[in-house]
């Protein structure tokens, strides 16, 4: 039996205003569906999106439900399995131990403030690096340079905020459960 490609025409999602997220519906053959450009793509193409930071969605095109997590776990995945994995094995085993640890959530906020502290450092040196030449790059690029010194210490100084914002949150969170089961004075 053919298969039937979607009519964007029959999509509720579409309406008169351009939608904020690009919606990519994903079909049980396990194709995805871009409802921006009515074509098919592949998984290096919403890849792609990503980097290029197009806010994407992914549902399911059955049932509507979110899929945009999965499909980003699946993209991390394949990346990590080819080439330079980001994760070594003892990092991933560290992630993998807050799952169902009391700290989860504070994990994970941990870990996005500090990748988006990252990339606001990377884009901050990326913009400091235009004009030089190949020479001063190398020179900058050489850990102990007192730019990269300069680049890593603020760094190093933000996630150290992060991680004591996360630690006074911790705090405050135990002091009111042991409130109110009255394990505390007032």
């Amino acid at each position: 039996m053919p298969e039937k490609t979607p009519d964007p025409s029959q999509d509720p999602s579409a309406g008169a205003a351009a939608p904020r997220e690009r919606i990519i519906k994903k079909y049980p053959n396990r194709r995805l569906y871009d409802t921006n450009t009515s074509t098919y793509i592949t998984l290096a193409e919403v890849k792609q999106l990503v980097i290029e930071g197009e806010p994407v969605m992914v549902r399911d095109a059955k049932t509507g439900d979110d899929l945009t997590r999965s499909i980003l776990l699946q993209i991390i995945l394949e990346e990590e399995a080819g080439g330079a994995p980001m994760f070594s094995e003892a990092a991933l085993a560290n992630i993998i131990r807050f799952y169902g640890h009391a700290m989860q959530g504070f994990m994970g906020a941990y870990l996005e403030k500090n990748v988006q502290m990252f990339s606001e450092a990377q884009a901050r040196l990326a913009e400091q690096a235009q004009g030089m030449s190949p020479d001063k790059w190398a020179q900058f690029m050489q850990l102990n340079s007192p730019l990269m010194k300069n680049w890593m210490g603020s760094y190093a100084e933000q996630s150290q905020n992060a991680f004591a914002q996360m630690n006074e949150h911790m705090q405050r969170q135990t002091e009111q459960m042991l409130e109110a089961f009255g394990l505390k004075k007032r």
